[in-house]
C-alpha cells in the first residue's frame, strides 16, 4: 500500500524543475517518463528492496546492488517522527537540488517518478529500471537532511 504524501496536480509542473535537474544523471533514457505517462505499462519489478528512513538522518540500508536492466521496487518506510524522502539521481544534481530546497524550504514535496516523500509512520514506493552499469545516488533533499548525511548509493552491475 502506497501511503506516500501526494501533492495537488496544480503544483506538479513545479516538480518538473527537479526532474530536469536530477533525471539526466540517471542514465535511464525515457524510463522515468514511461513510469508516469498515462496509458503506459510499468515494467514488472524483479524484486522488492525495503529501505527504512529514520530521524537519525539515515537510510537502512544505504548501499544497494542491482543488475543492469533490472526493474526494482524500492519500498521506503519512514520510522521517524518527521517527513523524509528518497530521491534517485546523480550526486552533483542531488547536491544542487538540496541547496535549492534549503534556500526555499516551503517547496512542495517531490512528485516525480524518481522520488517519494513519506510521512512519519508511512510507506511509499518507487519502481525503477536501471538500464546502465554504474552508480545511482539517492538522498533525502528536505532542508538539512542531505547535509546531515541522509544519502546512499545503488551500484548497478553487469551480470
Amino acid at each position: 500500500m502506497n501511503t506516500a504524501t501526494r501533492i495537488p496536480r496544480r503544483l506538479v509542473p513545479r516538480g518538473w524543475i527537479a526532474a530536469l535537474l536530477i533525471l539526466p544523471g540517471l542514465g535511464v533514457g525515457g524510463v522515468a517518463a514511461a513510469h508516469d505517462a498515462p496509458g503506459t505499462r510499468q515494467p514488472q519489478p524483479a524484486r522488492t528492496i525495503s529501505i527504512r528512513m529514520d530521524d537519525a538522518m539515515r537510510f537502512h540500508p544505504d548501499h544497494l546492488e542491482v543488475a543492469k536492466g533490472e526493474t526494482i521496487r524500492l519500498r521506503v518506510s519512514n520510522t521517524g517522527h518527521m517527513a523524509h524522502e528518497l530521491v534517485l539521481g546523480e550526486a552533483s544534481a542531488l547536491l544542487a537540488h538540496a541547496e535549492a530546497m534549503r534556500r526555499q524550504p516551503d517547496m512542495p514535496p517531490h512528485h516525480e517518478a524518481n522520488a517519494v516523500t513519506v510521512a512519519p509512520g508511512q510507506t511509499g514506493e518507487i519502481v525503477w529500471t536501471f538500464p546502465r552499469a554504474g552508480t545511482v545516488d539517492f538522498a533525502c533533499l528536505l532542508p538539512g537532511h542531505y547535509e546531515a548525511g541522509m544519502t546512499g548509493k545503488i551500484e548497478v552491475v553487469k551480470r
